[in-house]
């Protein structure tokens, strides 16, 4: 029997229709609310209607799974839109789903989807979280429009050498921090922005650093290569002198049969355990005399084929760690200071 105007079902229903009309009405009239979390709340879009006052947006940990191109852009003060652990997938994502959003600059869109980078970001993010998707590379123009980009996280995709176009980062001249690890990558990456400040491009497969890879890259302080391929003839002569700024140099996990030469003297921290080092000539450190901590464990050292004399004008050095290799002494250089004391 169909139910009237004024059965129990008919009055239920009026009363959900009711209550969520409510809900969105104290979402548009509720003015002052700056802070709004519904993560884990099991919504597979975001809902229409936000506060338009809102600057920090928690809609992570839900199954969300695609956003419309008029569900954000009234939220004219959004600074912070957290979206990580949903279901989105780039084409999922209208292109003017972030329009106008001249405030926006810290976007989380990690552990989703994601196959390529969206499009149409947000113009002025700053910090722009895309790690742990399913990119498999990134087009010449993803970040074309993304000219205040400083922090970008691009960590365990399937990203690959050849699927990463040359001038992918020419407009990213404010970035500081890339991060490619946990990728596909074969080779070191061309183009990487000159400004650059820490680069990180652990667990990749790469096994060659190309000529002028590293060229103009003065402003770079730490770089992290652990665990890829590289042996000493597959890097360019002259390509760690090119980093005049470098202060970290992680190389461990790699195939490197000596210690590089040509460090950079602004060099501080050194990392080459699990590499096949079987030797430390007197010269091993002549270049990089700032040296403040150097790992060795994990190579194929002997007492016999370390030089002690390898270290003893590194002033600064604080740490040596030879563990796991066969033990040696290592003399300190006698200052004038300590044959006084001797005397």
């Amino acid at each position: 029997m169909a139910a009237g105007d004024g059965s129990p079902l008919a009055q239920r229903r009026s009363a959900a229709e009711e209550c969520s009309a409510g809900r969105e009405r104290r979402f548009i009239t509720d003015r002052r609310l700056e802070y709004l979390d519904l993560s884990s709340n099991n919504l597979t879009h975001i809902p229409m209607g936000l506060p338009r006052n809102i600057v920090i947006l928690h809609l992570e940990k839900n199954s969300i799974r695609y956003i419309s191109n008029n569900v954000l852009t009234q939220i004219r003060n959004l600074e912070y839109l957290l979206l990580h652990n949903n279901k989105l997938r780039a084409r999922m994502i209208h292109s003017g789903a972030f329009l106008g959003l001249k405030k926006l600059h810290t976007v989380h869109m990690y552990n989703n989807l994601l196959e390529k980078v969206p499009a149409g970001l947000p113009r002025r993010v700053k910090t722009l979280m895309l790690l742990h998707n399913q990119i498999t590379g990134i087009s010449k123009d993803d970040f074309s429009t993304t000219y205040l980009l400083e922090d970008l996280n691009l960590r365990y995709n399937k990203i690959t050498s050849g699927a990463v176009h040359r001038d992918a980062f020419r407009k990213l001249r404010l970035l500081k921090t890339l991060e490619l690890s946990g990728n596909f990558l074969r080779s070191f990456p061309h183009g990487l922005p000159k400004n650059l400040e820490i680069l990180r491009l652990n667990d990749n497969e790469i096994g060659s650093i190309p000529q002028d890879a590293l060229s103009g890259m003065t402003k770079l302080k730490e770089l992290y290569m652990k665990n890829n391929k590289l042996k000493i003839s597959s890097i360019y002569p002259g390509a760690w002198a090119e980093l005049s700024g470098l202060q970290l140099l992680d190389l461990s996990g790699n195939q490197l049969s000596y210690v590089p030469a040509d460090l950079p003297e602004s060099l501080e921290y050194l990392y080459l355990q699990s590499n096949r080092i079987s030797s430390l000539p007197d010269s091993a450190f002549h270049s990089s005399p700032n040296l403040k901590g150097i790992f060795l464990r994990f190579n194929a050292l002997t007492p016999e084929s370390v030089m002690e004399s390898a270290f003893q004008d590194l002033e600064k050095l604080q740490v040596l760690d030879i563990e796991n290799n066969l033990a040696f002494k290592v003399t300190k250089k006698k200052t004038d200071e300590d044959s006084e004391k001797d005397d």
